[in-house]
């Protein structure tokens, strides 16, 4: 974009909007990281420079900005469309499970399927009221983790992460969500510096873009951090360790619920022998598999 300034004939919010999506749309703009469409993203960083809600009435769309409304606005758009920076790390903000998140450049934007797991307990694949200790294994900004202490709010919840930095993230988002009592924030490689104890679900969606998979990401996904993305050759690097070890932290009816994207056909061809349950999603998604603690027994990996 080569405007310093939106054009003085913009007037109102609803001038903007337009605008904003044919710059969106000249400029080829990926939309991966939970909105679906130049509009949306549009809309959503107006409201946001504007200090408006998201369910802002559309019949106020029709109001004049000021000067300094229309700057800010622009202001935002510009960067959006000149670096190709994510929405949600411009706002800082992203939405995960209808529940809100912070989020920058040291932890990927929640964007995962598994919300719709949450929502609905992971049942049928457990008891829900018997659920009492949930670990989420690379958990980034905590968003799972919290979801998950939302959905059981008598349970217990460890979120795991390697990076001091995504781990600062995650405390921030519990605090914010005032959960401290029953959410505890553990920097680790993947279970080594956990405290024995087992946990009735083990849930986790870690770097699982392969090599290949790496070079092809669009602009966008390189604001995010590359270590929590890339796994490796074969995308597999996080996810053949934590089948390896998860069965030491299941409780004899826990389950294991991973997100390997992508990367489902090198696992599958890598344990040809194993039943992986791959979950399907009603608001789709795809490449979850789940795996109960008697099958990680019965099963060599």
């Amino acid at each position: 974009m080569k405007a310093s300034r939106l054009p003085e004939e913009l007037l109102s919010l609803r001038d903007v909007i337009r605008w904003g999506v044919s710059q969106f749309n000249q400029a080829e703009l990926f939309y991966g990281h939970g909105m679906a469409s130049a509009l949306d993203e549009v809309v959503y960083l107006c409201l946001h420079g504007l200090h408006l809600p998201p369910d802002f009435p559309e019949s106020y769309f029709d109001t004049r900005l000021s000067a300094e409304e229309k700057q800010t606005v622009f202001s935002l758009l510009s960067r959006r469309i000149n670096q190709k920076i994510p929405a949600a790390y411009l706002t800082g903000e992203a939405w995960f499970a209808g529940l809100p998140f912070v989020v920058n450049e040291n932890v990927l934007i929640p964007r995962s399927p598994i919300a719709e797991l949450i929502e609905k307990r992971f049942e049928p694949w457990v008891e829900a009221e018997s659920v009492e200790s949930i670990l989420d294994l690379c958990c980034g900004s905590g968003c799972i983790g919290i979801a998950s202490a939302y959905a059981f709010d008598w349970a217990s919840v460890d979120m795991v992460d390697i990076s001091p930095q995504a781990i600062e993230v995650a405390e921030e988002n519990v605090q914010r969500h005032q959960l401290e009592d029953r959410v505890s924030v553990i920097r680790s490689d993947l279970f080594s510096q956990l405290p024995p104890r087992r946990y009735d679900i083990i849930v986790s969606n870690p770097p699982y873009v392969d090599a290949e998979d790496m070079d092809a990401l669009p602009d966008e996904y390189h604001h995010e951090p590359e270590l929590g993305l890339a796994a490796g050759d074969d995308g597999l690097d996080l996810v053949i360790p934590m089948l390896q070890q998860a069965r030491e932290f299941l409780t004899e009816q826990g389950i294991l619920v991973v997100e390997v994207g992508n990367s489902q056909y090198a696992l599958q061809q890598a344990y040809p022998h194993v039943p992986f349950v791959w979950l399907e999603f009603e608001r789709g998604g795809s490449g979850v598999f789940l795996l109960t603690a008697e099958q990680l027994d019965e099963y060599s990996f």
